[in-house]
């Protein structure tokens, strides 16, 4: 049962703290669950976790204009949002500037605010590895988040050394103040609230392009293997897609479609049945880019898109081992699932031709 909009009180001012009055807004747009509401002193680990969920979505509204259409369809019907997970892409390479290489850049992040690895998917059609990351305290309240890891070593070295590039340019925001508030996170499970603020704010700011701008041959060069690759180059750990989770996707798909939004054409279906996802196509961004003689240029690419997702109940009978008589979702992912969704941000050859000198 969701909270009404004014007792998430200490929840709402964390988010203005940092985000300002619209990602107060987009809280009003989000399912947030009863435990959530009312004033906290300190701050538990879980608001903290939801309010960066929220930031983030909101980031993604900004970027993605069929989820923020969607979301105002969805507002003036008088259904909440019920944000399943949001998706990030990291890469697995140790000369990657001052950050953890691959999962590692997220997982220390994530961890001190409640989530723990679910389930690891093989995604070996496009050269990455998936984990889901669950709340320990609400796993299925607050979204998940599925956080990839692309292996550069399984393409050429030519790309590797475009790797090495782009992604040795990495500098780290978290300094030792954040470090060591996550640290106390970890050990005490809440912060006060000006420290939770500041975290948040550095949270927030994870979740972004840490490297500096490619040149537009080193991202073809990417782009030649790896649509993944070429992705994170421009968008780096941005939320790739966030996600609703409803009751009926097909459903949801042919009203999307109904209504002119870019919808897949398919929705995919997991091996157990039980979960079923289908999304938006990736929204087209300009993005600068370097020349070989250092001038910016406007790129058209792939950015993120917004995903829908049903999920049902496992019942005894589906998992003997862990039956409890209470119902529960099923949480899980599927890697067929996943490399279907992730075929949304793909791009083409016309797109990259969209190229204009930036003032």
């Amino acid at each position: 049962m969701a909270s009404s909009p004014a007792s998430v009180s200490t929840l709402r001012e964390l988010l203005i703290s940092v985000a300002g009055a619209r990602t107060g807004d987009v809280l009003d747009a989000v399912e947030t669950s009863d435990e959530m509401a009312g004033g906290f002193d300190p701050v538990p680990r879980r608001l903290i976790a939801h309010a960066l969920n929220v930031a983030l979505f909101a980031d993604l509204l900004d970027r993605v204009p069929s989820a923020l259409h969607y979301l105002c369809e969805q507002r003036a019907a008088g259904r909440k949002i019920m944000l399943d997970h949001g998706a990030i892409r990291t890469v697995a390479w140790a000369n990657i500037g001052s950050l953890p290489a691959g999962i590692e850049q997220v997982t220390r992040l994530l961890e001190p605010l409640g989530f723990r690895r679910r389930e690891t998917y093989p995604l070996t059609r496009i050269h990455m590895t998936g984990y889901s990351y669950c709340h320990l305290d609400m796993p299925e309240q607050i979204g998940q988040w599925f956080v990839s890891e692309i292996h550069p070593d399984e393409f050429s070295v030519p790309v590797q050394h475009a790797v090495d590039r782009i992604f040795g340019t990495s500098v780290d925001p978290v300094g030792a103040d954040a470090a060591a508030w996550l640290r106390q996170l970890e050990s005490d499970g809440s912060l006060p609230f000006d420290v939770a603020a500041a975290l948040l704010d550095v949270l927030v700011r994870c979740f972004a392009r840490q490297h500096e701008l490619p040149t537009i041959d080193d991202y073809r060069l990417l782009l030649s293997e790896s649509a993944e690759l070429a992705w994170i180059a421009t968008e780096g750990t941005s939320f790739n897609h966030a996600t609703d989770r409803v009751d009926d996707v097909a459903a949801v798909a042919a009203a999307e479609r109904s209504s002119g939004r870019p919808i897949k054409d398919s929705v995919e279906v997991s091996g157990s049945g039980r979960v079923l996802q289908t999304a938006h196509r990736a929204t087209s961004v300009l993005r600068p880019m370097r020349t070989a003689e250092g001038a910016l240029v406007e790129q058209q690419v792939p950015g993120s898109f917004f995903e829908f997702i049903e999920r049902h109940v496992v019942s005894e009978e589906d998992s003997p081992t862990e039956a409890t008589g209470k119902r529960r979702l099923d949480l899980g992912f599927d890697a067929s699932n996943a490399q279907g969704i992730f075929a949304m941000t793909r791009t083409n050859d016309a797109m990259l031709s969209a190229c204009s000198p930036r003032s």
